[in-house]
């Protein structure tokens, strides 16, 4: 008996724009905490607000990877979408379809009551990568309407 499909989908451009903007927002903010001790601005600086700076820009970066973290992962169950923040799984037959609109950055899930979930895994940036994923997501929900 052979394993079901399951479908993994993260975005690419994301993930590599995430990575370098992360490390030089962290970098920046350890070169201004490096500064600070040294600059002529008439406050004088204390440790603490180096590390300050430090940390926050350890918090811009790890916000900032929050946008790779988007996936989806399908089966022949359902589908589940982890965008920024939250994760949803939906069965398929909630799912009316799936579709990229002209000019949208990223894949949606057509619900019923004219409701849609945006798949920010699935990204127009992507290009042939989002169009095969789009193409497998559209298989996998025909195959479990039939």
């Amino acid at each position: 008996m052979a394993a079901p499909e399951v479908l993994v989908v993260r975005p690419r451009r994301a993930m590599i724009m995430s990575s370098i903007l992360a490390v030089v927002l962290l970098a920046v903010f350890v070169v201004v905490a490096v500064l600070l001790r040294g600059s002529n601005t008439g406050v004088h600086f204390q440790s603490s607000d180096q590390a300050a700076m430090v940390g926050i820009g350890i918090l811009l970066a790890a916000g900032t990877m929050l946008f790779a973290t988007a996936r989806v992962r399908a089966d022949a169950e359902g589908i589940e979408v982890r965008n920024v923040l939250a994760t949803k799984r939906f069965a398929w037959n909630e799912v009316l379809s799936v579709s990229f609109p002209d000019g949208a950055s990223w894949a949606r899930l057509e619900l019923p009551e004219d409701e849609y979930y945006s798949v920010m895994a699935v990204q127009a940036v992507d290009r042939a990568r989002a169009v095969e994923a789009v193409r497998a997501l559209r298989r996998l929900h025909k195959a479990a309407w039939t």
